[in-house]
């Protein structure tokens, strides 16, 4: 409890660096929860989620713009350009999904790395869609006639811009998407999702369609990438083609092995800690050892962050199997031992042992 009052009042006294670095963390918490569904919980090995977080940002770009800018768009209220973005990513990874319910292990992680050379070359070639190498811009949400852009609104004495207002918008789609999957999880398709990673021969002799769950929950999670997609164009304000590349993919991956394998907050726990190192080592990058800007000698943070959490990675496999969420668990749960009475204390009956 004392935690979401803390996530509620900190729009009133951090400033934007830190606003922003927060909500590239529940951007990627929310991809990392539907990447962890698919790898964490089903076993199905993916190296294309970032071609699903592309097609949810720019198909919300390409839904919400005008044709302003001389670039593609419908003009739609920016609500239903979201659901739309999100049902579009949806589409792409049910497209995919007859593969993705037949294949497994390396050979899924090398048909879905295919995506990715695939979304590249689109983002940059089709101009009149994606702005090519220069992107383009991203209509601001708007619900209700309230809008999420860098208009100022002061709530007590404290002026708020599109930083602080889509902090909001954050924390309920984070809070939705934990909700929804948690369910799925404890729920009977996640039992037969885990029986599928365990034991896929004796999921199907014990009636469980696999391919068909496969390719469902293939779906799920590229709805989950597109609305993690939608987020992080909105904070970014622009999207570029560059950043939806192999190393987005890559650090979703590291992302739930860090948090955990299967575990919805250790998938939020894993991208708070890959999304927010580099906004750190680059805000006080003068101040560490071997970190500096680009350019000056050092290492550049953005690299830096990419050794450390490779180390990481490296760190939770050999000695944390199951993730960081285990030190939490590992804390919040009673010893199960119990303790050995002492000679002369009185036992359940009321006699002395």
């Amino acid at each position: 409890m004392a935690g979401c009052v803390l996530l509620l009042a900190l729009p009133f006294y951090l400033d934007r660096f830190w606003l922003q670095a927060g909500l590239f963390a529940m951007a990627a918490g929310i991809g990392a929860i539907g990447i962890n569904m698919l790898t964490g919980s089903t076993g199905q090995l993916s190296m294309g989620h970032a071609f699903f977080l592309a097609v949810g940002a720019y198909g919300y770009c390409a839904f919400a713009g005008d044709g302003g800018d001389g670039l593609t768009g419908l003009g739609l209220p920016t609500v239903v350009a979201a659901v739309l973005a999100v049902a579009l990513a949806g589409l792409a990874g049910g497209l995919f999904s007859p593969i993705a319910g037949r294949l497994r292990g390396a050979y899924l992680g090398i048909a879905t790395l295919a995506l990715i050379f695939i979304g590249q070359h689109v983002l940059f070639n089709a101009h009149d869609l994606t702005g090519g190498f220069n992107g383009r811009d991203v209509p601001p949400l708007n619900v209700l006639g309230f809008s999420f852009d860098d208009s100022e609104l002061v709530i007590a004495a404290v002026p708020f811009g599109s930083a602080e207002k889509l902090w909001y918008a954050g924390l309920v789609l984070l809070a939705g998407c934990a909700f929804f999957a948690r369910g799925v999880l404890r729920g009977r398709p996640g039992r037969a999702m885990n029986v599928i990673r365990d034991h896929r021969i004796a999921a199907g002799v014990m009636g469980v369609p696999v391919a068909r769950y496969r390719a469902a929950v293939f779906v799920l999670s590229s709805m989950y990438a597109g609305l993690a997609g939608v987020l992080l164009a909105l904070v970014f304000q622009r999207t570029v083609p560059d950043y939806f590349g192999m190393v987005l993919s890559l650090e979703y991956l590291a992302m739930i092995v860090i948090g955990g394998l299967g575990s919805v907050a250790g998938a939020v726990i894993g991208a708070a800690f890959v999304s927010l190192l580099p906004q750190v080592l680059t805000r006080y990058s003068d101040a560490l050892p071997l970190v500096a800007e680009s350019g000056t000698g050092g290492v550049a943070p953005g690299e830096a962050a990419r050794y450390l959490y490779g180390a990481a990675v490296v760190a939770v496999v050999l000695f944390l199997p199951g993730g960081l969420i285990r030190l939490v668990t590992r804390r919040g749960t009673p010893s199960k031992h119990p303790q050995k009475p002492t000679p002369g204390t009185p036992g359940p009956s009321g006699e002395e042992r």
